[in-house]
């Protein structure tokens, strides 16, 4: 066997996988400490995720003081772990005067600085008259100098904590809008606006309801974070290995089946992963090899499992928390968004799979053999407990229960799931701690006799898990990891706070939806006359040809904008600045939020940065801007349902235009027809090998098929007849010659 074969078939280790994950993910590279630092930092994590989980389950502090706990624990945390610039030098360990467990000095000036800021709000809330600080309701829009200075002091650091864990993408963006807030007099034609004051913008900045402490941080505080707590919990008690399990049993016997089993299983984690880089390595790990065995490509492996994965960030329940802010932007119940999600989420995977089939097809590689498949009673028998939790906490969730309420249920069955055992009755008090307080909330109201009964239910059942049973040390372990990987979404939120706050101050998202579409229509009018050949006949109106033109320029800045940002973090930023255009363009406001969203997530698979694809290639040893160029290629599902849900607002099922069965049956099957047709363009092979012709007549008829009109339909029709009768009769003529 060649070296080349040998690294091919190298497993790699635990800390192979970690180190692949530091590097692609920004936020997971951090610092070594010194052993009494890394033991105090430890327990403030635990302090930091304990308090949350808490409050989840017994009730929030006013939202300032929240806000504040949480963001004064985001200073503490990544001023410890993140140094101040991403040198080798500076993550490594040192010893010197200037630095206390490897901190240095300036971190711990900075993180003083960020928890006496986080915190002010609320020692201040009711006014301090020693100090000549009135209530609070009294200095909005007119700031003492403590409120500017503490202020101007959160403003710096968290776009210092944001550039620490995500790099300087984001911060610049934030600081474009800053600097728009603040000269607006200097912009010019539409953008031009008089200025916000200096201590006006702080004061909105600072203070809550908008800016760093509005609804993003609130949200992040609230409920993401609680979510990625559960994700990597119960991940680390053995529902991630169940997802593989079950989806090779499922996808492993049939053509390419390695990578059917990467999409499936990368569907089932997207359930409870908030982290597309985190989803590609934990599965990738498995997958990727498998396929390489198979005969894939090494790039053609890395990216189906990178596209598989960032699908897990539209995939219902969770949507890598993104689902929660939707709902609190949009006014609109939880279950709403989950069920308008659903459709374009599996045209993502519909697109995905077909890749995967017909380049299983076109280099003839079979699946798994029987013996090489995972036992279905062996799999159940051994890890059913673990989908207790997610069951428990979708139960809860989908009752019309709060977000957090159902997350702490998931975490607490989560938790009896892994550490409580029937044979060991000292490990039953985690179970009855959490049905005791299950009862309590029945006694009080909060919960109706049903849910007692079956969370009750679901405690008592998670006992009898036969696995062998966590430690504490592990748990706490896994605690730390979830709090690890919410640093960067919670600094990514408190900053995209200010551009949400500078929006409301200047009203810039309706100014440049208006610049788009204006622009848009110009070119409209302009194309419409070439395309129409002077009105002789008329294939588009001109409103037509502006709606589209404008998704097209809104599709390409949400993939420029959203390079290496947190799904979470992404969505606010672009809804905020992107979704008026489409409002003032008539689209509904769930079709809106959805498009966004989606060419958001499109970006972590679009090079020339795509973080989850570079992921991939490191496990796949392949080169990673050929792997970003296969995890776009396969990820063309979730490129065209944006367009096919604008036009089709049917398609998300709740739309404020209606539902009808037969608009929705006949519009799903054409998307689905144009996904088939783009990927047989991307693989170049359908019944058999196909020529460039023709793999350029599929891909403009797949992109014909999407439009929801029976007119385009023929259309593409008629534009595909050449091929597929070419195909039919290619495959007639193999038939009879073997």
């Amino acid at each position: 066997m060649s070296d080349q074969s040998q690294s091919d078939q190298h497993e790699l280790t635990e800390a192979e996988l970690a180190a692949i994950e530091e590097k692609y993910d920004e936020g997971s590279a951090t610092r070594a400490v010194g052993p009494t630092t890394g033991q105090i930092l430890r327990a403030i994590s635990l302090l930091f995720a304990l308090y949350h989980f808490i409050t989840a389950g017994f009730g929030l502090p006013a939202d300032h003081w929240h806000m504040g706990w949480h963001l004064a624990g985001l200073f503490i945390l990544t001023y410890a772990l993140f140094p101040i610039i991403g040198s080798r030098s500076l993550f490594a360990y040192k010893v010197s005067a200037f630095r206390i467990g490897n901190i240095p000095l300036y971190d711990l000036v900075f993180m003083a600085l960020g928890v006496a800021s986080a915190l002010y709000v609320g020692l201040a809330w009711r006014g301090i008259p020693s100090l000549g600080i009135e209530e609070q309701t009294f200095r909005m829009g007119n700031p003492n100098n403590y409120d500017v200075f503490f202020g101007v002091v959160i403003i710096l650091l968290v776009l210092d904590i944001a550039r620490r864990t995500l790099g300087w993408v984001l911060p610049l963006i934030i600081c474009v809008f800053i600097s728009y807030a603040l000269l607006g007099q200097y912009f010019p034609g539409l953008l031009k606006h008089p200025g916000v004051n200096f201590k006006t913008f702080v004061s909105s900045m600072y203070f809550p309801q908008e800016g760093i402490f509005g609804v993003t941080l609130w949200v992040v505080s609230t409920i993401v974070f609680h979510f990625v707590l559960f994700g990597v919990i119960a991940q680390r008690t053995g529902l991630g290995q169940l997802f593989i399990d079950n989806a090779t049993i499922l996808a492993g016997r049939y053509t390419g089946g390695p990578a059917k089993v990467s999409v499936v299983s990368s569907a089932f984690f997207g359930t409870i992963s908030g982290s597309s880089v985190a989803n590609t390595v934990s599965t990738g790990a498995l997958t990727i090899p498998n396929m390489k065995r198979l005969g894939y490509p090494g790039h053609f492996a890395g990216g189906v499992e990178a596209a598989s994965s960032a699908g897990g960030q539209i995939t219902p329940p969770i949507m890598g928390a993104a689902a929660f802010i939707m709902a609190e932007f949009l006014e609109l119940p939880y279950t709403t968004i989950v069920i308008a999600a659903i459709f374009p989420a599996l045209l993502h995977y519909v697109g995905v799979f077909t890749v995967v089939h017909l380049m299983a097809r076109k280099l003839d590689l079979k699946g798994l053999t029987k013996e090489q498949l995972p036992k279905l009673a062996a799999v159940w028998r051994e890890g059913w407990a673990n989908i207790v939790p997610l069951i428990g906490l979708l139960v809860v969730l989908f009752s019309g229960y709060t977000p957090f309420m159902s997350a702490f249920c998931g975490i607490s069955l989560a938790v009896v799931a892994g550490m409580s055992r029937l044979r060991e009755p000292p490990t039953l008090i985690y179970a009855a701690a959490f049905i005791a307080f299950v009862l309590w909330k029945f006694s009080d109201g909060g919960f109706d006799l049903t849910m007692t009964a079956i969370l009750c239910a679901s405690a008592a059942v998670a006992t009898l898990n036969p696995q062998t049973r966590i430690r504490i040390p592990e748990m706490a372990a896994s605690m730390e990891l979830g709090v690890k990987y919410a640093l960067a979404v919670g600094a990514a939120s408190a900053a995209v706070g200010i551009v949400v706050g500078v929006i409301n101050t200047t009203g810039i998202g309706f100014r440049i939806g208006f610049m788009v579409t204006q622009g848009a229509g110009n070119l409209a009018s302009d194309l419409y006359g070439f395309m129409s050949l002077g009105g002789l006949f008329e294939l588009f109106t001109v409103q037509d040809l502006q709606l589209f033109i404008s998704l097209v320029f809104i599709a390409i800045a949400c993939i420029l904008m959203g390079a290496g940002i947190p799904t979470t973090a992404l969505y606010i930023m672009l809804v905020s600045v992107a979704q008026p255009a489409l409002a003032q363009l008539g689209v509904p406001p769930i079709a809106s939020h959805m498009f966004v969203l989606y060419y958001g997530v499109v970006s972590e698979i679009t090079p020339p940065v795509c973080t989850s694809a570079y992921a991939a290639a490191a496990i796949a040893n392949s080169n990673p801007f050929r792997t970003g160029l296969s995890a776009f290629s396969l990820g063309l599902g979730k490129v065209v349902a944006p367009m096919a849900f604008v036009y089709a607002p049917v398609l998300l099922f709740v739309s404020s235009t209606g539902f009808d069965l037969w608009e929705f049956t006949y519009t799903a099957s054409s998307c689905i027809a144009g996904v088939i047709a783009l990927s047989t363009s991307v693989v170049g092979y359908w019944l058999t090998p196909m020529g460039r012709a023709s793999r350029i007549l599929m891909a403009v008829s797949g992109l014909i098929f999407v439009a929801p009109s029976l007119t385009a339909d023929l259309i593409a029709l008629i534009i595909a007849s050449p091929v597929i009768l070419s195909q039919l009769i290619a495959r007639r003529s193999m038939a009879e010659s073997t």
